[in-house]
């Protein structure tokens, strides 16, 4: 079961303090929709705020995703450029 770590304190009222989780989801996309059912309003505040890295690797438009039954996922803040 892949396994969720909020790498940022800004996801936490949405979730009352906790900063990891383990979801039953095969893609972002579907672990986005899980964590929202979970903690409504995370699930927005995640697709506008944070990025997506699996195992390591940063993720762009990674709700197609795929995510492994031991994958490790970390949400952390997205950095502003311009």
């Amino acid at each position: 079961m892949p396994h969720v770590v909020v790498a940022s304190d800004d996801c936490r009222p949405f979730t009352g303090g906790a900063a990891s989780f383990d979801v039953e989801a095969t893609t972002v996309g579907r672990m986005i929709l899980e964590l929202d059912a979970r903690y409504p309003g995370l699930g927005e505040h995640i697709r506008r705020k944070m990025a997506v890295a699996i195992d390591g690797e940063i993720h762009q438009d990674a709700d197609a995703a795929v995510l492994g039954p031991d994958s490790e996922v970390y949400l952390i803040p997205k950095i502003g450029g311009g």
